[in-house]
């Protein structure tokens, strides 16, 4: 049975503010291009639904994929969150959390995308990414 468990928290700067529920303390990890290039290494985020931002005026938003968005402060640059658009559901970058003592690395994903320079001591669920969109793209238009 899992806890919902409250979040908070801000960009670098602190004009973006973000409060979500996460239904459990866990982690997930990508490893794929597109976040890599983003953050410059995996991007670390938990899954949140009830999310509410306060500084909407702050977020920009870029299209990376017809079904995703990503979104980040446009004072700071700080990388805020991953959303599927037709979803409720934000990956709020893990980083931005007042408080991350709860917290724990569950999964990793693209894992076969995940340069040789650097390994996660954590053992976790993995998913290759041939395995995500067969579990979570969108069916085809």
């Amino acid at each position: 049975m899992s806890t919902k468990m409250k979040l908070s928290g801000k960009c670098m700067c602190g004009a973006d503010k973000v409060v979500g529920a996460a239904n459990e303390p866990k982690v997930t990890t990508c490893h794929c291009d597109m976040c890599r290039r983003w953050s410059s290494g995996p991007f670390f985020e938990v899954t949140c639904g009830n999310v509410e931002f306060e500084g909407e005026e702050n977020i920009s938003r870029i299209r990376s994929s017809k079904w995703a968005e990503r979104g980040f402060c446009n004072k700071c640059g700080s990388n805020l969150f991953y959303h599927i658009i037709d979803s409720s559901e934000f990956q709020i970058a893990a980083g931005l959390f007042d408080d991350q003592s709860g917290l724990q690395l569950s999964m990793q994903v693209f894992i076969d995308s995940k340069p040789p320079f650097y390994t996660l001591a954590d053992k976790t669920d993995a998913m290759t990414g041939a395995e995500v969109f067969a579990a979570y793209a969108p069916p085809p238009e």
